[in-house]
This record gives C-alpha cells, sequence and structure tokens, in this order.
C-alpha cells in the first residue's frame, strides 16, 4: 500500500483511523488564480483550516500581479504566510500612504509598483510562523526556522533562520547539492520516489543515483 496520495485533502490518517483535519494537501484546496501548488505540498495548522489561500498568502487577491508558485513536496508548518507584491505601498515619494487605492479610478496609478513572483522549491520545509516577503525565492531542499523573516534568495539546501534571515550553513557539500539537482528525486513518479525512500531517508547518494 502505498504512503502518499495525492488526491488526499487530508494526507494523514492516525493507527486509530482518525483523520488528522488540520493538515491539508495545498493543491486539494486552493483554487486561487495567482496560486499554483505541487503534488504533496500541504499547510499543517492547530485547526481545521477553513481558507487556506488567505491563511498563507493573505495580500494575494485574484486581480493580483504577482504569483505565489510552490513546489511539490513542500512543508507548511502552522502560521507560515507570504507577504506577496499586492501588500506594497508607493515609496518612491515623500509619503508611502496609498492615498490613490481608496477610488478605483485612481487606483491603477499604482500598477507601476513591483510586483515579483514568490517562489517556493521543492522539498522545502518553513517552520512556524514563518513570514517569506515579496519576491523571495526559497531554493530546493532548503529549511526556514522558525520566526524567520525570508527577505530575498535563499540557495538550495540552506538552513537560514533569524529576521532577516541569515544563511546558517548548507544541509550538504555543493558538489552533493549540484548531484541532488540534477536527479530532481520529487520529479519521479510516486512508485519510483517509495521504492527510493531508504536512500532518500538514509542519504545515501550513490544509491538514490542508481534508483
Amino acid at each position: 500500500m502505498p504512503l502518499l496520495h495525492a488526491d488526499a485533502v487530508h494526507p494523514i490518517t492516525l493507527a486509530d483511523g482518525t483523520t488528522v483535519k488540520g493538515t491539508v494537501h495545498l493543491n486539494r484546496v486552493i483554487e486561487h488564480p495567482r496560486i499554483t501548488v505541487g503534488d504533496y505540498s500541504y499547510y499543517s495548522s492547530f485547526d481545521e483550516p477553513a481558507d487556506v489561500a488567505g491563511a498563507i498568502a493573505p495580500y494575494l487577491y485574484p486581480f493580483s500581479r504577482e504569483k505565489l508558485v510552490i513546489g511539490p513536496f513542500v512543508q507548511l508548518a502552522h502560521g507560515v504566510k507570504f507577504i506577496t507584491s499586492s501588500a506594497n505601498h508607493p515609496m518612491q515619494g515623500f509619503s508611502c500612504y496609498p492615498f490613490r487605492i481608496f477610488k478605483p479610478h485612481t487606483m491603477a496609478d499604482y500598477a507601476d509598483l513591483p510586483a515579483k513572483d514568490t517562489v517556493v522549491g521543492p522539498d522545502v520545509w518553513i517552520g512556524y510562523g514563518s513570514l517569506a516577503m515579496p519576491g523571495a525565492t526559497i531554493g530546493a531542499g532548503s529549511i526556514i526556522a522558525a520566526g524567520s523573516v525570508v527577505t530575498g534568495d535563499v540557495a538550495p539546501y540552506s538552513i537560514v533562520g533569524g529576521n532577516p534571515a541569515k544563511l546558517i550553513r548548507r544541509r550538504f557539500t555543493e558538489d552533493v547539492i549540484d548531484e541532488l539537482l540534477a536527479i530532481a528525486w520529487w520529479d519521479w513518479p510516486i512508485d519510483r520516489i517509495e521504492a527510493a525512500l531508504p536512500a532518500i531517508e538514509g542519504g545515501d547518494l550513490a544509491a538514490l543515483k542508481a534508483g
């Protein structure tokens, strides 16, 4: 019996058959024109979430110009939020007060504000209460420590933490990182991934390459 089911809304079932309602596969509960999510990426909340898109990306609207792109096998802890570009205020003048958003005929004057996509690569773990700011890019296999504020780019397989988030260490050597990115196991069919779990979980690069 496979461990993972991409079409499950709630992917975790306890030994007694209880479904964990607070954990959801993101692409099974989000229908938002500006959010794209890969398979098996989940959000875990202390309570069953009602509006997951609103919870994780509160400033991303259907009419926003930017996108939130989340790869497969991403793990989002309770309270993770993406502060996307639609939250920006004009900063080029003497005031950042958004005077013109209050009337529809002047709102378009802010169309030239930066609108950068926020991108989360595959197999990223973002810890409790972390924020990703507009335009952040988080590379594959990275870990974001709880309570961090990511303001820029995070290189693949990095561990970062703090406000603003700073590099704590790389998870592996550059050679190993390059090989993992080339293997891209997250793109494999799920049966092949599950067959390779001993290599993935055990950090056996040779066995993973052979798989």
